[in-house]
């Protein structure tokens, strides 16, 4: 078999492999031997078939087996021995003309076949005992802590019916049909909808016109939707409601006692607040880590510059941009709103997708040298939360993993660079500094004005795929009937 590289330019590189006819006609006879006792074939006792026959009968199945193991085996081979790893799958070029392919298949042509891919760039480390971040760390107060539980427990609060008038605090139950110059939209009907009056969940107007009803009242509303509403078709109108009062109730008093807990499956107050203080721990400690991850990669980031392997950063790009469009055509706006164009932002993202992958390559080699694993323990656990969030669909989803080597790898991935993070960690000069819990809310409000003036669109999805570099990101937002609400008609009224 000879081995020709072609194209060596910059890290893209091409491989002519040349396989000799005559070493593909011995491969052929070396199988042909071997099924010759196995085969029957009328006419012919066991082992007695001439050679010449069984090359009629199974040669070009035989040759085309050879064909598909050479090209799923050897391309990894090639690339050992040349001690390159290759950016994606390379790509393999074959002849397509019909009658090359027949004598290829005869063992009467050579075969030949090209390789065509981008290898991963060395990476030289250095020393990152230069590095320094600064933990934000910050103290939760008991007050803090009273003022969550005291949400839990509004939010866990009992409502009693009465017979006045509605007042604000109180709570209706109604059936409502939403209209628009006469005709009922979409998503603006619902029964039994719950509304606390003066929580400001529905669009300005709404609920104002709703204190001081009774239950059995049947009312029409007229309101205007806010002109920057994010369903295009209500934006800016006006629409009347035909609403129908069922119940009215008043708050109880709230109190924070074991009889909440217990309401609420917890064993005591008093365990109810350790629970709230963890939370707020917990939510505090991942906004802290974010800051000190985008911290290491944004150094990391000016350590390292060398070129990026195309394919991966054409990969990584077409993800973001993806998520771009699916977040304008969600919201209905467009790069104008967002004061840029396309091409700018265009520009913007393909600048984002090349340090994600240079940043990404840096952390492998870094986890590679240092050995971190990501164990079959910790995969189970991330599989198992993915489960978590499609209930019913744990069978499809298990089968997904097992089936798609790309499923895992996107699983493992975060984990490891994770894992690569606690790692620098413990190597680099870490200094904690108290802060207040408005100095850390307020530096993260910075930051996220800053991104946006990076680039075009930075909400939800969009703003999802910049973040990443500092393992930010949020949960889809969970899909509720629209009406009106202030929020976007997919996120409106519960």
């Amino acid at each position: 078999m000879q081995v020709i590289e072609t194209l060596a330019e910059g890290l893209k590189r091409e491989i002519k492999v040349v396989i000799p006819a005559k070493d593909m006609q011995d491969k052929m006879n070396e199988r042909l031997a071997d099924v010759k006792d196995k085969v029957r074939i009328n006419g012919f006792r066991p082992g007695k078939v001439p050679a010449a026959h069984l090359k009629k009968v199974y040669g070009k199945s035989i040759m085309a087996d050879l064909v598909n193991e050479i090209v799923r085996e050897q391309p990894a081979a090639i690339l050992s021995s040349r001690g390159e790893k290759s950016a994606t799958q390379p790509e393999i070029a074959m002849t397509e003309d019909k009658d090359e392919a027949d004598k290829i298949l005869a063992a009467e042509q050579d075969f030949e076949f090209t390789l065509s891919y981008e290898v991963l760039p060395p990476i030289e480390l250095k020393s990152v005992k230069g590095i320094k971040v600064t933990r934000e760390v910050i103290d939760i107060s008991d007050d803090e802590v009273n003022e969550q539980v005291l949400k839990v427990a509004e939010s866990a609060r009992a409502y009693e019916t009465k017979t006045g008038k509605a007042a604000n605090g109180d709570r209706i139950t109604m059936d409502y049909v939403g209209k628009v110059d006469g005709e009922a939209f979409e998503g603006g009907t619902d029964q039994g909808a719950e509304l606390v009056l003066g929580s400001g969940r529905f669009i300005p107007g709404f609920e104002d016109q709703l204190v001081g009803v009774k239950a059995g009242v049947e009312k029409t509303i007229t309101v205007t939707f806010p002109a920057d509403y994010p369903a295009k078709n209500l934006a800016g109108k006006e629409a009347t409601f035909d609403v129908s009062v069922k119940e009215v109730a008043a708050p109880a008093d709230v109190e924070i006692n074991d009889e909440l807990a217990s309401k609420l499956g917890i064993e005591s107050a008093d365990r109810l607040k350790e629970i709230v203080r963890g939370q707020i721990e917990s939510q505090y400690g991942s906004l802290t880590r974010q800051k000190l991850k985008r911290q290491i990669l944004d150094q990391l980031d000016e350590m390292y510059k060398f070129e990026t392997p195309n394919s991966l950063v054409d990969a990584e790009y077409n993800g973001i941009w993806s998520q771009v469009n699916n977040d304008l055509a969600q919201s209905g706006k467009t790069f104008e709103d967002e004061d840029t164009t396309e091409e700018k932002a265009r520009e913007e993202y393909k600048t984002l997708a090349e340090r994600r992958v240079r940043l990404g390559l840096v952390l492998s080699e870094i986890g590679e040298k240092a050995g971190v694993e990501v164990s079959e323990d910790e995969m189970q656990r991330a599989i198992y939360d993915q489960l978590r969030q499609y209930p019913g669909q744990e069978k499809q989803i298990l089968e997904f993993f097992r089936s798609q080597p790309g499923a895992a790898a996107s699983i493992r991935a975060p984990i490891f660079e994770e894992k690569v993070i606690d790692h620098l960690l413990t190597e680099i000069d870490v200094t904690d500094k108290k802060v207040t819990k408005e100095e850390l809310l307020a530096e993260e409000e910075g930051e996220a004005k800053a991104e946006t003036k990076k680039a075009a669109p930075k909400k939800k999805a969009a703003a999802k795929a910049e973040a990443a570099d500092a393992g930010e990101g949020e949960e889809a937002a969970p899909k509720k009937k629209a009406a009106p609400k202030k929020k976007a008609a997919d996120e409106s009224a519960e």
